[in-house]
């Protein structure tokens, strides 16, 4: 029988769609796009997602930013969207300063009365992380604030959550690494990281034969990991 797991002693959460509501831009999208702002929305997030994976398996790293930026670009395209340069900037200005999600303060400031030391590992690049975290009031509750930037892999490559646990000094099954997105909960699991999915739509589990440590529906399932 394999030996009981350690607890967890320290937490790195994933930023965007964890920390940072990815979809909050819709309001601002619906302005510029009546109509349209929630389906622009979610292929902008898609699609993000999909050049960080096409970057990352070409070995051709972008910045975050730039593909942000550029899959923006291609959803409001695709979709027949005039994006005229001041919407770009608006809707671009909106993702650098992305709505928190309302219970992160509380359980950041109940792990930090606990002693347990909190972080974030992210696909972002520092200065996208830098200007959020602050923009969000959560500097004094989150550190490190770690990028893959530094490895030019994206997540879910190993190099990018390795950082983790080397900025940490601890072994990857003693951090707990936090997720609403379920393809980063896996990835995150086969690393070795013990795991978070962080449901909070309701969608079904990845069909990929791993399944995350747990799985709950807001951050405050965090707390469930780590005594009072």
């Amino acid at each position: 029988m394999d030996p009981k797991p350690p607890a967890p002693r320290a937490v790195l959460f994933d930023a965007y769609g964890t920390l940072f509501d990815v979809y909050s831009v819709g309001l601002a999208a619906e302005q510029l796009f009546p109509g349209a702002g929630e389906r622009l929305a979610q292929l902008w997030r898609d699609k993000q997602i999909e050049y960080t994976r096409l970057c990352s398996m070409s070995g051709r790293y972008q910045p975050f930013w730039a593909l942000t930026e550029a899959a923006l670009q291609f959803s409001a395209e695709r979709l027949g969207l005039k994006l005229t340069p001041p919407g770009q900037q608006r809707l671009m200005n909106e993702y650098r300063h992305l709505s928190a999600f309302p219970e992160n303060h509380a359980v950041l400031a109940e792990l930090k009365r606990r002693g347990i030391r909190a972080g974030i590992l992210s696909n972002g690049d520092p200065t996208m992380l830098a200007v959020a975290v602050k923009s969000a009031g959560l500097s004094e509750l989150i550190d490190p604030v770690l990028s893959v930037h530094e490895t030019q892999r994206f997540k879910t490559d190993p190099a990018a959550y390795a950082i983790g646990p080397a900025a940490l000094g601890l072994a990857p099954r003693e951090i707990l690494f936090v997720s609403s997105n379920g393809w980063d909960a896996v990835g995150a699991t086969w690393y070795g990281f013990t795991t978070l999915w962080v449901n909070r739509m309701g969608l079904p589990a990845e069909r990929l034969g791993t399944e995350p440590t747990r799985t709950g529906r807001s951050l405050r399932d965090v707390l469930d990991f780590f005594p009072s």
